[in-house]
């Protein structure tokens, strides 16, 4: 007996790893009435379906190589759903001290943590402690009058949202959760919350405003409690964003790396009339992915004093540059902290985009044209640092 419940366990063991490998396998449209039969063919399942691109995600045997997939008469790629980290932001209240540590030096490579001050609010003036030092900085209190992005849907994709934050909750309108589907797209890491409080905290003398303080929010949770995700996941968030028709998707996520069916949704979504602005990454290299595809309004971070951060990613790919260091925002469990990263630069952007669609701007080419027309160079920057400059939201409206 015991022999035999050993055995057992060994093909249980064999049959779970066997089912190890998960990929993203697009085709042609023509063979989509059969991609199912492929797929159980090669003895795996289909365990997920996408909408507006014609891919699926596929549980296979470990053995059955792509050559094999791509052998498949209408296969067109495979790429691997790979789980991995999509953010980086780092408390900005850190500072560097004497003889740090090793870690932390490589830290703040990728991170800035030893940025300058946040600018103080104005003592004459107690609005002004409700408006972050990036807000005022992109001139957004000046657009208030002519439109605060009322009614304009962004749907913030990340780690989900703090709906019940008192800074967010009279703006949140619903979302979705791609990384479970059955349970509500609540923030368990943080980043998404932060994320949100910048492009539309709501102003009410408390707190912090955001860019856009009279848009209309939606969490689309793409990440885990680890801020990491599948390929799929992120695919799938945007899918739902195109199917609901949200105006401005925000992603302040990012990977070295691109496939075939992020690309294709990306352009799904430009063709729906969504924009979105994508943070350009933290490592201080070359764009990542997604805001490297030409449908994303990519975006570098800059401090306080107008120079690019130390971290943020650069080059051909950006749109604009926006405050990204010591950003001051809402937290999840309902309080408030500053990060830093590329990460908190995005949501500013995203918020501009509301208010250029507020101002009459329809669809992605022409907020693209109006956040550009609406930026100006910050001096001893380079185009590939930062894009065609920081965007004035004042402009956006007059």
């Amino acid at each position: 007996m015991k022999k035999l419940i050993m055995a057992v366990s060994v093909l249980l063991a064999a049959s779970a790893s066997a089912q190890a490998a998960q990929k993203i396998i697009t085709y042609d449209q023509s063979f989509k009435p059969g991609v199912k039969a492929a797929i159980k063919w090669l003895g795996g399942s289909v365990v997920r379906e996408f909408k507006y691109v014609n891919a699926v995600v596929a549980d296979l045997p470990a053995q059955v190589k792509d050559a094999s997939i791509y052998s498949v008469e209408g296969v067109r790629n495979v790429a691997d759903d790979t789980y991995q980290r999509w953010i980086e932001a780092a408390p900005a209240s850190l500072q560097s001290v004497p003889l740090p540590a090793m870690d932390s030096i490589l830290r703040s490579i990728r991170e800035d943590v030893t940025g300058l001050p946040e600018p103080k609010a104005d003592a004459a003036d107690p609005a002004s402690k409700e408006i972050p030092w990036g807000v005022s900085r992109v001139n957004a209190q000046a657009a208030w009058d002519y439109t605060a992005g009322r009614g304009v849907k962004v749907a913030v994709i990340d780690t989900g949202m703090d709906f019940n934050h008192p800074d967010l909750a009279p703006n949140y309108k619903g979302g979705y959760n791609a990384v479970d589907p059955a349970a509500a797209p609540m923030d368990d890491q943080g980043h998404g919350t932060h994320v949100a409080g910048t492009i539309a905290a709501v102003k009410d003398g408390k707190g912090v405003a955001g860019v856009a303080p009279a848009a209309d929010l939606y969490a689309v949770k793409v990440l885990d409690k680890n801020g990491s995700g599948q390929y799929s996941w992120i695919i799938a968030g945007i899918e739902w964003a195109i199917e609901h028709r949200m105006q401005v998707i925000n992603m302040s996520l990012g990977g070295g790396q691109g496939n075939e069916a992020l690309r294709q949704v990306m352009e799904k979504a430009a063709e729906a009339g969504v924009t979105v602005v994508c943070a350009a990454g933290n490592d201080a290299g070359p764009v990542n992915y997604p805001a490297k595809y030409p449908q994303a309004i990519a975006v570098s971070a800059s401090d306080s004093a107008d120079k690019i951060a130390s971290f943020s990613s650069r080059g051909p790919e950006l749109a604009v540059i926006a405050p990204g260091v010591k950003i001051n925002s809402t937290m999840k469990g309902g309080g408030y902290g500053a990060l830093s990263g590329t990460s908190m630069a995005c949501p500013h952007v995203a918020g501009l985009a509301a208010i250029a669609i507020g101002a009459g701007a329809a669809g992605p080419d022409q907020v693209r044209a109006a956040l550009k027309g609406a930026a100006s160079g910050l001096p001893g920057l380079t185009v590939n640092e930062q894009g065609a400059g920081l965007v004035d939201a004042f402009k956006l409206v007059r």
